[in-house]
This record gives structure tokens, sequence and C-alpha cells, in this order.
């Protein structure tokens, strides 16, 4: 049984009980501007030290942190209520931790400043609470660089491999230790399956407020390559790493709470009628939050889908029936709805949406930063969603329909993104101050982009004229 530090805990009593685990080491993990984990690895005596002075890194070192090689160090500091003994090394433990710079929180930190739009809603009255389900394909590196699916049966070949029992018997293993190991250090996995991708899988994970289940992420993010590696294989996050198979999501199952009682302010309360549809049960606050995120979605898609890559699997048209069990199962259209696949924002129940948008590239904890900010600003100025999309599918719907019914599609690539978040002063707050640095990285990106030709621009157009 691994190590975590509980609710309540003292610093005293985590130290004693990760001492009497036998841990010897500890990782200070911070995330870069793409949510990538940093650590140092230390000694178990520097237990205090990390916790008051912090861990030392070169900032210009990093990806979009504000810094260059001649800035002072930023210095990882432990937040202690987040140690975790890693169950698969159990000699050493991860906490994650908060940049300062010169004794001061350093505001390009993603972390921090997910903690700053928490504290900003906290001031309004409400917290957001939520769950991410995170895909992944199990891969092999192949000897010329390139990577196939992890098969070894040679039997996760099927056309519709969602739930197949074959495809998730030969990756049980894995899947039982991830499960395992996450329950050990208090991180519930309530369910996995075999995705909608030869070679995919998904976990999903309890709920919390978004900096925990943001800090469950990159747990996640850290532990499934080093479990994967004991079995043989490696993951991927990357969206669309395969031509003809489903893309990457990051699924995110979200509601707004009372933060003095907890109450979950989505549902309808007794009594009362709901303002769209009879059938939704939502309460006008979760509407006004919902048209917050669907005003402000081209923005916010720069951050949830940040990669050139991300936008293989976010196609609108046809497209949406590319992948080889016909569906890409991603929305590609702003919309919102009752429990139907085809909708951006999906209501299982009346208790919570589902974003299906975000990638599984995407920092959790930048996504969760500028959800609140274009859920307040929706809640602020009751922003009306429009009608909900009740038991029709959203991409069989003619073009000229969705959009005289209000949909638009999310942008189709990385340049318009940028262009979107780089007008929207709401999504850039909630950036905060990596905003301008986030925007010059990510058309960089894509100015890099720009200037490759591909093999399939080479064949199709050769010979063209």
């Amino acid at each position: 049984m691994g190590v975590y530090a509980k609710k309540g805990e003292s610093r005293e009593e985590i130290r004693a009980r990760l001492k009497e685990a036998g841990v010897e080491y500890l990782w200070a993990q911070f995330v870069d501007m793409n949510g990538a984990a940093k650590v140092k690895q230390v000694p178990f005596a520097a237990f205090d030290d990390i916790i008051d002075e912090g861990a030392g890194f070169a900032g210009g070192a990093v990806w979009g942190l504000n810094q260059g090689p001649h800035s002072h160090d930023l210095m990882a500091r432990a937040d202690f209520e987040t140690f975790r003994q890693l169950p698969w090394k159990p000699n050493t433990a991860m906490v994650n931790s908060n940049l300062f710079v010169d004794d001061e929180p350093w505001p390009a930190c993603s972390r921090i400043n997910l903690i700053r739009m928490t504290d900003l809603f906290a001031k309004e009255g409400y917290v957001l609470n939520g769950g991410f389900e995170p895909e992944h394909f199990l891969v092999v590196k192949n000897p010329d660089g390139s990577i196939s699916g992890w098969d070894p049966q040679g039997i996760d070949t099927l056309a519709k491999p969602c739930y197949d029992v074959r495809g998730i018997s030969q990756a049980a293993d894995y899947l039982q230790d991830i499960m395992k190991y996450s329950a050990e250090v208090g991180m519930y996995i309530y369910q996995c399956d075999h995705e909608d991708g030869n070679w995919q899988y998904e976990v999903n994970w309890q709920w919390a407020d978004m900096l925990s289940s943001s800090d469950m992420c990159v747990f996640f993010h850290t532990m499934a390559p080093q479990v994967a590696a004991r079995h043989g294989f490696n993951v991927t996050f990357m969206a669309k790493p395969f031509e003809g198979k489903t893309g990457t999501g990051n699924h995110l199952h979200f509601h707004v709470a009372d933060v003095k009682t907890g109450e979950n302010l989505f549902p309808l309360k007794e009594g009362e009628k709901d303002w769209k549809d009879d059938r939704m049960g939502y309460s006008k606050l979760a509407y006004h939050f919902i048209g917050g995120l669907q005003e402000h979605k081209d923005a916010i898609c720069a951050v949830s889908s940040p990669t050139i890559n991300c936008y293989r699997r976010i196609q609108s048209g046809e497209a949406v029936y590319s992948s080889g069990s016909q569906y890409t199962w991603t929305p590609a259209w702003n919309s919102f709805g009752d429990n139907n696949r085809t909708q951006m924002f999906r209501s299982p129940a009346n208790n919570r949406f589902e974003d299906r948008s975000i990638s599984g590239m995407a920092n959790p904890y930048l996504v969760a930063a500028v959800f609140i900010a274009a859920g307040l600003d929706g809640i602020k100025r009751e922003i009306d969603p429009g009608e909900p999309v009740i038991g029709e599918n959203v991409w069989d719907m003619p073009y000229e329909e969705r959009r005289e019914r209000g949909m638009t599609p999310l942008p189709q690539d990385l340049g318009r993104a940028c262009d979107a978040l780089e007008k929207d002063e709401v999504v850039k707050s909630g950036l905060g101050a990596i905003a301008d640095d986030y925007i010059r990285l990510k058309r960089a990106e894509w100015g890099q982009f720009m200037m490759h030709v591909t093999d399939w621009e080479v064949e199709r157009y050769i010979t063209l004229v």
C-alpha cells in the first residue's frame, strides 16, 4: 500500500509516514506550459528544504515560463499536502510544487495561475469541480523510428474495437497496475476500457476540485509511461497519432458548486421550472456557465487543443465519419444538449456537463483556469447558450441548419485558434501572465509547421499543372 498525504495531515505526520514506508528520495515536480512534468530528485533529508526553500531550476530551459538564461532561479516549493509515494518505485515519493522567484509566487506557473483563478472564483461564491478521462494509445517504436500500436497477440484488429474483451485482455495487467497504483495513492479510477481506436484505452477519474483533478491528471501522465515500460511498450497522449483511427481526448465532466456548502449548483432546484427545456433539468446558473464557455470556445480551443496535431482530431463536415469505426467521436461544432456524443457539451445527467473537445495534449491546469474565466463571464453577464439540441445527430445536420441554430465550427487549425485567443480578453485573463508568451510560442509553432512540405502535398501537386 502506497503512502500519500491525507486532508488535514500535518507536515510532520506525512514526513513520518513516508519515512516509515521506506522513502529515500523525493521528486519535486512542476509542469511547463505544455503540461509536461519536470522534476528534481533530492534525498529524503531535503524534505523541509523543498517545502520551505524549494528545488532550484533554470526557467529558461523550460517552455513557456517567461524566463531566459539571465533570469533568477525558479524555486519549486513542494505542496506537502500532495506527497505521493510511487507504488511502482516505492523508495521514491513525488510532490506537486508551486514555482517561486525571489520569494514571490511566479505568475507564469500553471499551477499557481489555477490557484489564482480558483481563489477568484471562490470570492464569487463558487468552486469548479470535475473529473478527467484521459485516453491514450499503447505503442511500440519500430527500428525505422516509426511507431505501431502494441498488439502482441495480433488480435486488436476490429473495425469497431470499443469495449472489446480480447483487446482489453492483453492489456489487462497494465490497466490493473494503473488502477491498483492509483488507488494506493488516493486516486480512485472508477472504470477503464478499450476505446474506439485499436490499441487505445481510457481511464475515468474520481471527481474533485479542479486543482486536485489537474494534479491527478499530471500524475497519470507521469505514471502511465513508467508502468507501460515495465510491460514492454510505451504510451502516447498525442491527439492523432494514427490516420484512420480515432483521436486522443481528455474529456472533462464538470459542475459548479457552492464554495461554502459544497452543494452542486447545476441541477434544477425543487419547485423551479427549467429555463430552457423540461427534459434537461438544469439551473439558470448552469446554462449561463455553459453560455460563457460557448461564447469563448474558439479562444479556449487554443488552450484545450494546443498543438498542430490536435486539429487532425477536430474535424468538421464529412471528416467526422473518417475513423475506422465510422466515427471520430470528436465534436467540431459548438453545441450543447442531451446525452448525445455528437454534442460538444453533453449532458449525461443534470448534475454535470461533459466537454468532449479537450485534447489529450492539453495542460489541465490551463484548461481549468480558462474554464473558470469563461464560465464566470457567462454567470456575470447571464449569457444565453441558445436552445439545447435534444435527440438529434449534430454531425448529420446540414451546414446551413447548424449555422441557423447558432452553432459554429471550432477553429480548424492552430493559427485560427491563436487568432481567436489573441482577441479574447476574458480567456487571456484566465491564462494571466502566461497569455502573451503562450500566444507567441504557439504562433511560432504554427509558423514552423507551415514551412514544411509534406509527402501528401508532393504526391498531390507535383504534376498538377
